[in-house]
């Protein structure tokens, strides 16, 4: 239990010194850190201690939240068909809501992919999306571009190409990507248009909703949730805590 008072912390100070993502325009009237002017970033004074309690009980309403989501389904029913990298088996299974024209998820996505290398023994990872439709026009088509390349097994090459290339989101890209990769392009340009594409991405987005996601890229590590403020370099920190903390939960 110290692991994850000392984890609320952390998260309380990452949510009120760094709120770095992409968030919908809709869904949030607190902007982004790239929204900020810098000046305004650089003139803020380090939080109180009044701002850091209250931060840190409002992360921990919203852990609530989280674990009754969790609780009300099965391992597999939160995984369901997405995308996975790393040990089936693994205790720890580390998700990612992201937006494929989202540029902290681009960021995110280089970490987690050295994160995976290094530690895929110790998790499984799972890719949802979390398309921000008000902001990212790109968003849904690409998503249903990746479900796509999914389909043919190709989900983490084409999911890198579409982070390499976020200048260029759209058709021409869409077809390239699936040509390069050498996707059978009949079953490719079917599967994008389907409506079972649409169906994979409105399921986690419905995930999302229930629990109350509002921006990208948005992680949760072994249940709890992780605010963007939380550098995704730091994870391999955070998992050795976590699993160290395991034994002693267990115990309790």
């Amino acid at each position: 239990m110290a692991f994850k008072n000392v984890l609320m912390r952390t998260v309380a100070i990452a949510t009120l010194l760094a709120p770095i993502g992409c968030t919908s325009a809709t869904d949030s009237a607190q902007p982004s850190a790239a929204e900020q002017p810098a000046t305004q970033q650089q003139a803020e004074a380090p939080p109180t201690e009044a701002e850091l309690e209250s931060t840190e009980a409002e992360w921990r309403k919203r852990q609530d939240e989280v674990n009754q989501v969790l609780s009300s389904m099965d391992r597999a029913t939160f995984i369901g068909g997405s995308p996975t990298k790393g040990n089936p088996d693994a205790e720890v299974v580390v998700v990612k809501f992201s937006d494929f024209e989202c540029l902290f998820c681009a960021v995110a996505a280089g970490h987690m992919k050295d994160f995976v290398e290094e530690r895929g023994e110790e998790v499984l990872y799972v890719y949802k999306h979390l398309p921000l439709t008000s902001i990212h026009p790109e968003a849904v088509p690409s998503s249903k571009a990746s479900w796509a390349a999914a389909q043919q097994d190709q989900f983490w090459l084409y999911h890198t190409g579409l982070f390499a290339n976020q200048e260029r989101l759209g058709d021409e890209l869409y077809v390239e990507l699936a040509e390069q990769i050498g996707l059978d392009m009949e079953q490719f340009e079917r599967d994008r248009n389907s409506d079972a594409a649409q169906a994979a991405i409105d399921a986690d987005l419905a995930l999302a909703g229930q629990l109350k996601l509002r921006g990208t890229p948005s992680f949760l590590i072994g249940g709890l949730l992780i605010p963007p403020g939380v550098p995704p370099e730091s994870f391999g920190e955070l998992l050795d805590n976590l699993k160290a903390a395991q034994p002693a939960q267990s115990a309790e």
